[in-house]
């Protein structure tokens, strides 16, 4: 019965470390621009409301990408067409993109 123990606990052991995979350095960000070219209408109230964006994503190493997310964002500041965002995505994913908070150098989840 302990033979059979062992050998479950063992396999297990296999297992777990083997769906871990093996370990990989971060990957660099890289830093783009999101140009608006939509922005949902201004609700009514103020406070926190939802705005979907729609721009074109540029960067070093991608060709300007259609890209579109919905956020959460104070009305008062209501986004515009027209304006530049600094954003950071994955090397070669801009679909991934986040939105850069000014004056931290990080990216936020949008």
């Amino acid at each position: 019965m302990l033979v059979i123990l062992t050998a479950v606990v063992v396999a297990l052991v296999v297992s777990y470390r083997r769906s871990r995979g093996p370990a990989r350095p971060p990957a660099e960000p890289e830093y783009g621009t999101l140009h608006l070219t939509g922005v949902s209408p201004r609700p009514q109230a103020m406070g926190e409301q939802f705005v979907t964006v729609t721009g074109d994503l540029t960067g070093p190493s991608v060709a300007p990408t259609r890209v579109y997310r919905r956020l959460v964002w104070d009305g008062a500041q209501w986004p515009q067409i027209g304006q530049d965002w600094p954003v950071v995505y994955p090397v070669g994913k801009p679909d991934r993109w986040q939105l850069i908070v000014p004056g931290s150098g990080q990216g936020i989840d949008s």
